[in-house]
């Protein structure tokens, strides 16, 4: 199995004005990631606005991912849908497009108990060679993926790892000792942005921070320091990108998926990554004046001159 430590964005998807994907900009930041440290990519989740994309979108955007990687590290391909059967389907064609894994949600729409969300992971786990790694996200799915689920699904081999975009840190605490006490079967990795610090030192896996599509080298950096347990340099990374993570508060008034999204878009293409910050229909292009704001932290940090 790869090696799924570390690093691990996810990765925005550029788009045109007309909202098609920009897939000369994708080649672009593909490389700006895995140039600047990282240790693999994670498509289509939330920052790639998978809810946005066509079924034949997701296809070539796994498809021109795995080609740009190159093998140079693994690529995780998210898979959300309403139910085990779509799902595995969708993963089905990840993994014969070179999903190195397929990152799994709970059920969407559907109304399901703990006992079924657990058996759907099986069905999607059963369909695939690849490893399965569990995408716990309730803010979107609207089901909690508990300590029990997760460690049966773990000793039955059904999934690899978790990535935890839950915000329940008392919960991933528990996950980690319960991991570590099971001989460790899981890679755990944290969604969070400018919590990773603390996460590393508790005994997280790795990281899949939106916020690493915009600075890769200084999420390596700090990945880097708390390998060899310089955890001086591990703060003061993650204070500087804490800094830098303020952008996604520039736009106001602006929905879930437009507002820090948007300032992650709008910062690659300030900084000349990708073509432009634009967004699907039915979401509206950031203002001029949040543009501004956003450039003016960007040359804070020290990425824009």
């Amino acid at each position: 199995m790869p090696n799924f430590r570390g690093i691990v964005p996810p990765v925005i998807t550029p788009m045109h004005t007309d909202g098609s994907v920009d897939f000369e900009s994708l080649d672009r930041l593909v490389d700006h990631l895995i140039d600047g440290g990282l240790h693999g990519l994670f498509i289509l989740g939330s920052s790639g606005q998978v809810a946005y994309l066509t079924d034949s979108e997701r296809d070539e955007v796994t498809a021109r991912c795995v080609k740009r990687a190159a093998g140079r590290v693994p690529v995780l391909v998210g898979t959300p849908d309403f139910t085990a059967r779509r799902i595995a389907e969708t993963a089905k064609r990840a993994e014969d497009l070179g999903a190195d894994a397929v990152v799994v949600t709970a059920p969407l729409y559907a109304l399901n108990d703990v006992a079924e969300i657990e058996r759907h992971f099986r069905i999607i786990a059963d369909a695939v060679r690849v490893p399965v790694f569990a995408y716990n996200v309730p803010v979107r799915v609207h089901s909690y993926l508990g300590l029990a689920t997760l460690m049966n699904l773990a000793k039955d081999g059904v999934i690899a790892g978790v990535k935890d975009s839950s915000g329940d840190d008392v919960g991933f605490r528990r996950l980690v000792a319960a991991n570590r006490a099971a001989g460790h079967p899981l890679e755990l990795l944290t969604g969070h942005e400018v919590m990773c610090d603390g996460m590393f030192l508790l005994g997280a896996d790795g990281a899949v921070p939106g916020l690493g599509n915009v600075d890769p080298a200084g999420y390596a950096r700090m990945w880097d320091a708390a390998q060899a347990g310089d955890w001086v340099a591990v703060r003061d990374e993650q204070d500087r990108i804490a800094r830098l993570f303020e952008i996604a508060f520039v736009p106001q008034g602006r929905s879930g998926d437009a507002g820090g999204i948007g300032a992650f878009k709008q910062a690659l293409a300030s900084l000349g990554i990708i073509a432009s910050g634009a967004m699907p229909a039915p979401m509206e292009p950031l203002a001029s004046d949040d543009v501004a704001g956003i450039e003016t932290i960007l040359r804070e940090v020290g990425l824009l001159a």
